[in-house]
């Protein structure tokens, strides 16, 4: 092993030895790599950084190295719209904090997609969400104003937003257009998702429309870390039969 491929020797080895590992297991730190492999820091540190942008592992400023956990974020027509309980089926565990949350004129193309005047005043909230209290995403959502007189208090005591909407709103919100695609982060959103490095995340927009009268309720845009979720898209009437002769 020699210092120019050192670092992808160790990563090698440390993949094969993580995955037999538990999320949230705490890796070796550099010195225990750089004492183990015979290696300087810097062959030891950018192993673990290969670790990282393979989605295998998290760092975690002043605790270590952890093992990663992704799940899978599925989105279809029949599962309710609702980040919490999308994650809680992944079998993780979800939370969110409101950033902040204000009436506004809403903008031009936002209008379009809640089927609005621009420059209506409507709810505008930002959030922070977390998966198994990992951040995991950072999103902007725009709800009418007459789904919800208040939205702010009212996030302090129900985190889920599809909740309320059920239950102050009295709306049953489904999902009725999303576009999906992956990009590079803006530094404002890099920094929000504490990520470490430069990389893409899924950007997840959404319509979510009233199931009764078929308005528009809510437009929302999410920036999620791709080496916290994978983004499944289900489209289809049902789920098919699997083919038993691609699995011979």
């Amino acid at each position: 092993m020699t210092e120019r491929n050192g670092y992808q020797v160790i990563a090698g080895r440390l993949a094969d030895e993580v995955a037999e590992l538990a999320p949230g297991t705490k890796l070796a730190s550099e010195h225990e790599l750089m004492d183990r492999f015979g290696v300087g820091r810097a062959s030891a540190r950018a192993a673990v950084q290969e670790l990282e942008r393979r989605g295998l592992v998290r760092r975690v400023r002043g605790s270590g190295t952890f093992v990663n956990r992704r799940i899978d974020y599925v989105i279809s027509r029949e599962r309710r719209p609702s980040w919490h309980r999308t994650v809680e089926s992944a079998g993780a565990v979800p939370r969110s904090t409101v950033l902040s949350s204000q009436l506004r004129p809403v903008p031009e193309r936002c209008a379009h997609y809640l089927g609005v005047e621009p420059g209506t005043e409507v709810h505008h909230m930002r959030r922070l969400r977390f998966v198994d209290d990992h951040v995991a995403a950072v999103g902007e959502e725009w709800v009418k104003r007459d789904a919800l007189t208040e939205l702010g208090p009212a996030m302090r005591i129900e985190e889920s937003l599809d909740e309320l909407l059920r239950q102050m709103g009295r709306v049953d919100v489904v999902r009725s257009w999303c576009r999906t695609a992956m990009e590079l982060p803006s530094e404002e959103i890099q920094a929000a998702l504490e990520m470490n490095y430069v990389a893409p995340v899924w950007v997840v927009e959404s319509i979510n429309r009233d199931a009764a009268t078929g308005t528009a309720v809510t437009y929302s845009t999410a920036w999620m870390r791709a080496d916290v979720i994978r983004v499944v898209m289900e489209i289809g009437d049902t789920e098919p039969a699997p083919n038993i002769a691609l699995h011979r």
